[in-house]
């Protein structure tokens, strides 16, 4: 078989630190002068000193190691953020237009976490405005489904440093899957913000404005009447109510008190309003130096890892490595999904794509959360615990689902050793253990308990605490002849791809939670070849081989019909589309008469049929002639369930077949698909026959 948010709050003036960050916002008046701030609040005209470019210089600097001490596994992502807005901070007075910096990555990966951190550092924190762009985040109301209207209300100043936070933007899609319109009533001004940062007011309420003043003069009139109902009694103080007044003052761009303002007669604000309507240069609203990060999830980006939220199984560093190969090019096609060309254009160049996290990432995030809990724990308690890595490596077993970020991480870690540390506090305490020690944690030999041990007055003092690890319990088959036919057919797989391809699979499982089954991961190829293609076909057809080989014909099962689609898809498309068989023409079903191919599909049928025949055969003969080797294998996963790259090395080269050694970090496989074929030697080879050829035309201008 081969397979391959709790939301915080969207509007924050004081964004919260993350739940496991090393240390806490920095004091502030450091690093970050006083001067620095005091010019980062409005327009910024005057020439900066150098010392004050060197001041925020620096102060972009400790930023950025604080993020990186905070947020683990994106320091290049941290780097790429700082180098983005660097002219945005140091040197305002450049900026004409937003700066807009894109952040695109799967669920949990600190993209929202990394912008309010980050304006906190700055000191924006009362100029920091998040809009859920899904567009259910706020009221009904028309100033909260305007970007304009969000910015009146917040701290930014018109032609001021701000920062907007576009979360979710991939919900704010203006394009179908169909590739047809989608209606969008709400956020419709952030396309002209993007674009040069200037707003134009909300013509509804400049309308509703208008109204209101006709209806006032019509009301003065009607009392100069004498109307029976206002006979005798005081006029109104207020002439405008107080959602009127707000509304005049942010738009006319009035200093006045809104008191004040309530008690303008009619004609002032009749007057008021007629001068702003004359005024090009007031009629506008500028927010050209706000820094703008656009923040969201593009699956269509992420199609190999976004929809495998079940997997706990692969690999985090195979995500990794698929994550961290997506470019501006990626992003580009994926955004096309979902939005207008002209749109797309508005976002800019400056995407900045997420990796999944590394394996080593998710390790340190749990030694720094288990610290967190333990140093919580002695804090209040006294009792210092020291929790082995037996307990580290089970919480990573049992808590990482690579497709979904920390926040599974978070979740299962609580759940698993909240509740245990405060009862093994309590024991310590009850059995009147000396504080003055490390407890010792443990994981009990049947990983259903933790065993916490301590040096008491009569020796050592043990307690058993009840642990679930739910995926412990998935991964483990009990039955021994289940397990027994998962490493044949696995085995089968991973040696015939070995053989094949002279490299080992990523990887090799049969201890799996997500489905019932095992599988093997394979680097992807830059390039395929006829032979390329021929190899796979054989690979994927070699579990049901070696379940022939060692249980006999009549045992084999039914596990290998995922195995069998496959191969009649690539055995389909290597004769019909490939034009690797007798045929040239690309064959395929269509009732469109301007598709241009070959329609004739029962034909190939049979071509089809030949060649997954001679593919099993030859996977008869390999599997046959590498028995020791087969035998190995299967020895190995029954022994650990699972068979890394450099394992699978040593393991066939006692076989006496050699493999190509891993190139990445650890051990592990390169990120860059594989190229098998020697294409540039048979080039320079093809090139000295012919030009030691007397045959060879030389070129004619």
């Amino acid at each position: 078989m081969n397979p391959f948010n709790n939301p915080l709050p969207s509007h924050p003036r004081h964004p919260t630190p993350h739940p496991v960050l090393a240390g806490g916002p920095l004091p502030p008046d450091m690093p970050y002068p006083a001067p620095v701030r005091a010019q980062a609040a409005g327009p910024t005209t005057a020439l900066a000193s150098s010392a004050e470019l060197a001041q925020r210089q620096h102060a972009l600097t400790a930023a950025a190691q604080q993020l990186k001490a905070e947020l683990f596994g994106i320091d290049d992502v941290i780097d790429r953020v700082v180098d983005a807005i660097r002219a945005w901070y140091v040197l305002p007075q450049l900026i004409t237009r937003p700066v807009i910096v894109c952040l695109w990555g799967l669920t949990g990966t600190g993209k929202t976490q990394l912008t309010r951190r980050l304006a906190q550092l700055l000191g924006f924190y009362d100029r920091f405005v998040e809009v859920q762009m899904d567009g259910f985040s706020h009221g009904a109301s028309y100033r909260s489904s305007t970007i304009s209207g969000m910015l009146g209300d917040s701290g930014i100043h018109e032609g001021a440093p701000g920062m907007l936070v576009l979360d979710e933007f991939q919900r704010f899609r203006t394009v179908n899957r169909k590739g047809e319109e989608v209606k969008v009533e709400r956020y419709q001004d952030v396309w002209t913000l993007l674009s040069d940062g200037r707003l134009p007011p909300a013509l509804s309420a400049l309308s509703n404005i208008e109204r209101k003043l006709a209806d006032a003069h019509y009301e003065a009139e009607r009392a100069e009447d004498n109307d029976d109902e206002r006979a005798g009694k005081k006029p109104y103080r207020f002439q405008l109510d107080a959602w009127d007044a707000q509304e005049l003052k942010r738009m006319l761009k009035l200093s006045e008190p809104l008191a004040e303002i309530m008690l303008w007669p009619p004609a002032k604000v009749q007057a008021l309003f007629a001068s702003f309507q004359q005024s090009s240069h007031a009629w506008e609203t500028d927010y050209s130096k706000l820094l703008v990060f656009v923040c969201g999830n593009l699956d269509e980006m992420y199609h190999e890892t976004a929809q495998r939220v079940e997997d706990c199984d692969t690999d985090a560093d195979i995500f990794h490595r698929l994550t961290r190969k997506l470019s501006l090019i990626d992003v580009k096609k994926a955004l096309g999904e979902r939005f207008k060309p002209e749109q797309i254009a508005r976002l800019g160049n400056e995407h900045v794509v997420y990796p999944s996290f590394s394996k080593a990432t998710y390790e340190h995030l749990i030694r720094n959360l288990c610290a967190r809990y333990v140093d919580d724990i002695a804090a209040q308690c006294g009792v210092r615990f020291a929790i082995g890595q037996d307990v580290l490596d089970e919480l990573y077993a049992n808590a990482v689902f690579p497709a979904q970020g920390t926040r599974p991480l978070f979740s299962s870690v609580h759940a698993i050793l909240s509740a245990n540390l405060v009862n093994a506090a309590l024991w310590v305490m009850q059995e009147q253990l000396p504080l003055a020690q490390e407890f010792a944690i443990h994981l009990a030999p049947d990983k259903r308990h933790l065993l916490v041990q301590g040096q008491g007055p009569e020796g050592v003092a043990q307690a058993a605490f009840p642990v679930t690890l739910e995926l412990n319990r998935l991964k483990q088959r009990a039955n021994a002849d289940f397990r027994a036919l998962l490493a044949v057919h696995e085995a089968g797989h991973g040696l015939a791809y070995c053989v094949l391809f002279g490299h080992a699979p990523q990887e090799v499982k049969i201890n799996i939670a997500s489905f019932e089954g095992g599988y093997n991961s394979f680097s992807s190829l830059k390039a395929t070849t006829r032979q390329n293609a021929l190899d796979m076909m054989c690979v994927g057809l070699a579990g049901r081989v070696a379940e022939e080989l060692v249980f006999g014909e009549m045992a084999c099962t039914t596990g290998a019909e995922q195995d069998f689609k496959q191969v009649t898809a690539e055995a389909a498309r290597y004769i019909r589309h490939h034009g690797f068989g007798a045929r040239l023409a690309r064959t395929d079903v269509t009732v469109e008469m301007d598709n241009h191919v070959n329609t004739d599909v029962g034909p190939s049928n049979e071509a089809i049929e030949a060649l997954m025949q001679q593919q099993y055969q030859r996977a008869q003969t390999l599997l046959e002639t590498h028995r020791e080797a087969l035998g190995r294998t299967v020895d190995a996963l029954l022994e650990h369930g699972t068979i890394a790259p450099l394992e699978m090395v040593a393991l066939l080269k006692h076989c006496g077949i050699a493999l190509a050694a891993p190139s990445g970090a650890a051990g592990t496989l390169p990120e860059e698909g594989l190229v098998l074929e020697p294409f540039g030697a048979k080039l320079s080879a093809f090139l000295a026959r012919g030009s030691g050829s007397g045959s060879v035309q030389p070129c004619r201008k």
